[in-house]
């Protein structure tokens, strides 16, 4: 089975990543989420571990499926290909109210709910 994939911190998971992968699966694809093995710092404090559980949680049905799988992946630095390697690269282009949507600012309410 050939997968979609995107790359990201998920950090945390929000509507505007489910937005992104909804769009391959609208059109009967299979998605795979591929988490960057970062470790935590000052602004993005989870685990890939605990990322991964989240996305599970959220999108277990998808999973049940086959339509999902979620893996963890070394950190990355750039995505490289060569020429006519049997995959497209596709860039979506979200609504403005998806565009808004910011992990930073996430981040940063669920920081002052913990204070």
């Amino acid at each position: 089975m050939k997968y979609s994939l995107f790359i990201g911190r998920y950090q945390p998971w929000h509507d505007g990543h489910r937005w992104l992968i909804e769009q391959r699966l609208k059109e009967g694809k299979s998605v795979c989420i591929a988490i960057r093995n970062e470790y935590p710092d000052e602004t993005h404090e989870w685990y890939s571990g605990k990322i991964r559980f989240n996305i599970q949680s959220e999108l277990n049905d998808l999973i049940k499926e086959g339509r999902v799988e979620v893996i963890v992946i070394p950190d990355i630095e750039s995505v490289n290909y060569g020429r006519d390697v049997g995959y497209e690269v596709i860039e979506h282009f979200p609504p403005e109210n998806i565009k808004e949507i910011s992990a930073t600012k996430i981040r940063q309410k669920l920081n002052k709910s913990y204070e």
